[in-house]
């Protein structure tokens, strides 16, 4: 294999390699990065076997060829040239990356014993990246990460007609968008790791479209020039009718970055356990914290308020994801009494019909 390359096109499909499949470092095979140079430029390939990506790159192909070699190794010495174009070479055991004045070689691994990307299941529809990216960068953090419990770390996709539902919960908060989309006919309903879709949505570029594949046992997106494919995880039990809002009694609209930003300031003096309660008063919401070492804080935020005068506790960490989620905006809080959960959502009209669920706390005696 021989061939001359942008440098910065390949260390970014080196690197969005090596986050979309971080590879398995107990097997160096699963932890390479396939290159296929042929017509078309060159194809980089990364699996694990349970996740998988394909991604092209323009490349001047002297002599076609297909190579294994370290995946990460690869991308940090790209990613650490300051060089217009390199050239990647064969030398024997070794694929060496030329530039003026350096060499560097990196080992080749057995190609053959690679598993390779398999071809992308059926499509089931498509989604602007740019309405996707942002919703996944808000329902996609909501997830858990801890890995004891597997149940919470996807996030599940399931069309209804023209609409793509896309929620996650780590069982104290839920996120639930539903997005205009263009399906195919084909049912869909899927739970995706959520650590693979906060990385597509940082790496669809905006303006394109993402299509969505699925069979029984995998799911595939693919934008441009970039494929991912990846197991499923049971999906049956998470919805989100299974969480009642049912008894608002207090409504609350206000701006949610001088929300946020009061939260942020009076969290500085919350308890132990990092929370705040939230007052409802005439024309305003009350922030309050305190701590016996910390002292105490409060600070109120204008709003128009409507309904009784439930006033939950919440983990102040919790608040400000979901302020987050609406900044620039202005937000609806519909309260409900006890420990029901409590609904975010758009003021005003929403195409992606964002609601963010937070559960209150057990506030001390």
């Amino acid at each position: 294999m021989d061939l001359t390359v942008t440098t910065a096109d390949l260390a970014a499909v080196a690197a969005d390699a090596v986050r979309l499949v971080p590879g398995k470092l107990l097997d160096p095979v699963l932890a390479g990065l396939l290159l296929e140079a042929g017509p078309r430029g060159v194809v980089a390939a990364a699996t694990d076997r349970d996740r998988a990506a394909r991604l092209e790159c323009p490349a001047l192909v002297h002599t076609e060829g297909r190579v294994l070699v370290p995946a990460k190794p690869l991308a940090e010495t790209l990613r650490a040239l300051d060089l217009p174009q390199v050239r990647l070479v064969v030398e024997g055991s070794r694929l060496a990356i030329r530039a003026p004045g350096a060499r560097f070689a990196l080992p080749l691994l057995d190609a053959d014993s690679h598993p390779g990307v398999a071809s992308l299941p059926r499509v089931v529809g498509s989604v602007d990246a740019s309405v996707l990216t942002s919703a996944l960068g808000v329902v996609a953090a909501t997830a858990s990460r801890d890995d004891a419990l597997p149940m919470f770390t996807g996030v599940r996709m399931r069309a209804e007609g023209d609409r793509l539902v896309v929620l996650a919960s780590d069982r104290y908060r839920l996120a639930v968008a539903s997005l205009p989309w263009e399906p195919t006919g084909e049912a869909f309903d899927a739970m995706i790791p959520a650590t693979l879709l906060l990385e597509v949505a940082r790496q669809a570029p905006d303006g394109a479209q993402v299509t969505l594949h699925a069979d029984g046992d995998r799911v595939g997106l693919a934008w441009h020039h970039a494929v991912v494919t990846t197991s499923l995880l049971d999906a049956g039990f998470l919805h989100e009718s299974k969480v009642s809002v049912s008894d608002v009694d207090t409504t609350v609209e206000v701006d949610a970055d001088a929300m946020a930003g009061a939260v942020r300031r009076v969290s500085l003096y919350a308890d132990t356990r990092g929370t705040l309660r939230l007052e409802v008063g005439d024309g305003e919401v009350w922030l309050r914290g305190a701590d016996q070492q910390a002292g105490e804080a409060e600070e109120s935020v204008k709003a128009e308020v409507s309904g009784g005068r439930t006033s939950p506790t919440f983990q102040s960490r919790f608040l400000v994801d979901a302020l987050k989620a609406f900044a620039g905006r202005r937000v609806r809080i519909e309260l409900q009494p006890g420990l029901r959960a409590t609904v975010f959502r758009a003021a005003d009209e929403d195409p992606t019909d964002l609601r963010y669920l937070v559960v209150p706390i057990m506030p001390r005696t």
